[in-house]
């Protein structure tokens, strides 16, 4: 099924997918791109922008930096997590901090999520 995607948000993904953060850009270059399936970086998803989807396991992976620890971000996350799920979609939320002190466990859970056993060529 597709899911409708506001197109005012096309500009503005575009420009995040060119801007990524140093943790978006390590999980991107040296793991995800690497899959034998595909990523979609910056997908506009509703009224939405994900970090990462992928379709085939109807799965978004968020790269969460320190303002989603502030209060009215975690209620924001909770509304978003919550719409992306009653359309069917998994949220799996990983954190900077996750990616730069654990990137081979940030792999694995990813691998585990998406039903991959081993890890592919990562470099940590």
């Amino acid at each position: 099924m597709k899911k409708q995607c506001n197109p005012k948000l096309k500009g503005v993904a575009q420009h995040l997918r060119k801007n990524m953060t140093k943790e978006e850009k390590k999980i991107w270059y040296d793991f995800l791109k690497k899959l034998p399936i595909t990523v979609h970086r910056q997908k506009v998803i509703g009224n939405y922008i994900v970090d990462f989807y992928i379709a085939e396991k109807q799965l978004v992976i968020e790269i969460d930096g320190f303002q989603h620890g502030k209060e009215e971000n975690k209620e924001k996350d909770v509304t978003r997590d919550t719409v992306l799920k009653d359309s069917g979609i998994s949220v799996l939320r990983i954190t900077n901090y996750e990616i730069n002190n654990d990137f081979e466990s940030v792999c694995n859970r990813i691998l585990k999520e998406i039903g991959m056993c081993q890890i592919l060529n990562v470099d940590a």
